[in-house]
């Protein structure tokens, strides 16, 4: 089963010095790729002249995450993509557990492994931790990570699990499943594709899994940090995309209903909190959606395959109104 290692980079020369060296250390079956995203930085010629082995994909121009992995994985042969972060640090063994899963059963079309916090390496990370899920109203969150409390690895998931949605950080994914549901959306850009692509796998019957056995470290916020209102109007008007698209049935309607009356509190709740960068984002994102409303209804290809799609009916209420924190308490 070969395997392709594709690192979306768009100016991140000082990242792919850190961090590239672990990756090849540690990949030793792989095909590492670079697929560089128009950068206008010397990222690329510092691959070329200090990784020879790296092989460099030109992408046209900065198509965001969804675009640029497009067009990256579309001439590979490989039977299993890895779609790694430019800004992760891999450890030794981290392929072998993953793509063992991958041989041993065809249904599974996604994993990911541990992801913990490059910067404190004892918490998981907040973008993906121990594997996604989210509830009925489109809210993302994790094992080990509930908005923002995150959790401390104690080994409590050290275990391997079927998961709702894998992140996106690093992301297997079995090549002819990609293609078979069309990869990425590109109108998301950045920001919850991710989410949408396991949605839409799991509507073809695949199977994600997370794998505690293997383990990264993650940065996180090395293109956009949650403090940058831009990544909050990704997040909540790609939401708003994920529910449009995938939600099945009649349900549809009130299920979005609902989360615009929450994002409308939160928008407030941003106000108070003297935010308002963050509050105009979440009204961009809601303008965003009603211009792009028509345009994703059509894309409802086999929402509702799955019925039961959210682990919990509201992580809003659990979280904020019972106050149960942890994944273990949902």
């Amino acid at each position: 089963m070969k395997v392709a290692v594709v690192i979306l980079n768009w100016n991140g020369r000082q990242l792919l010095e850190q961090f590239l060296p672990s990756v090849l250390l540690f990949s030793e079956h792989a095909t590492i790729y670079v697929a560089d995203n128009a950068s206008t930085d010397d990222s690329v010629s510092y691959v070329s002249g200090n990784f020879p082995s790296i092989k460099i994909i030109h992408n046209e121009k900065n198509g965001g995450y969804a675009q640029g992995y497009n067009y990256a994985l579309r001439n590979l042969q490989e039977d299993i993509f890895v779609l790694l972060n430019s800004d992760v640090e891999v450890t030794n063994n981290w392929l072998a557990p993953i793509i063992e899963e991958f041989k041993n059963d065809f249904n599974v079309v996604a994993a990911q492994p541990k992801i913990l916090d490059y910067k404190n390496k004892e918490y998981f990370e907040y973008a993906g931790a121990a594997g996604g899920f989210i509830d009925r109203y489109g809210y993302p969150f994790c094992r080990g990570r509930i908005f923002n409390t995150v959790e401390k690895d104690l080994g409590q998931y050290n275990d391997a699990t079927k998961i709702f949605w894998a992140s996106g950080a690093c992301l297997f994914v079995r090549a002819s499943s990609f293609r078979e549901v069309e990869g990425f959306d590109e109108d998301y850009f950045a920001h919850q594709e991710e989410i949408d692509l396991c949605w839409r796998l799991h509507n073809a019957g695949g199977t994600i899994l997370y794998i505690g056995e293997s383990q990264v470290f993650h940065v996180g916020g090395a293109t956009l940090s949650s403090s940058n209102p831009r990544k909050t109007f990704f997040n909540f008007r790609n939401s708003l995309f994920n529910l449009t698209k995938n939600v099945g049935g009649g349900r549809v309607y009130g299920t979005i209903l609902v989360r615009m009356v929450l994002d409308g509190l939160a928008a407030f709740q941003f106000l108070f909190q003297g935010k308002p960068a963050h509050f105009l984002a979440v009204l961009r994102a809601h303008l965003s959606f009603y211009a792009s409303f028509p345009k994703f209804l059509r894309k409802r290809k086999n929402g509702g395959a799955i019925n039961q799609y959210y682990f919990v009916k509201s992580v809003v209420f659990q979280y904020f109104i019972r106050k149960r924190k942890y994944f273990t308490q949902l």
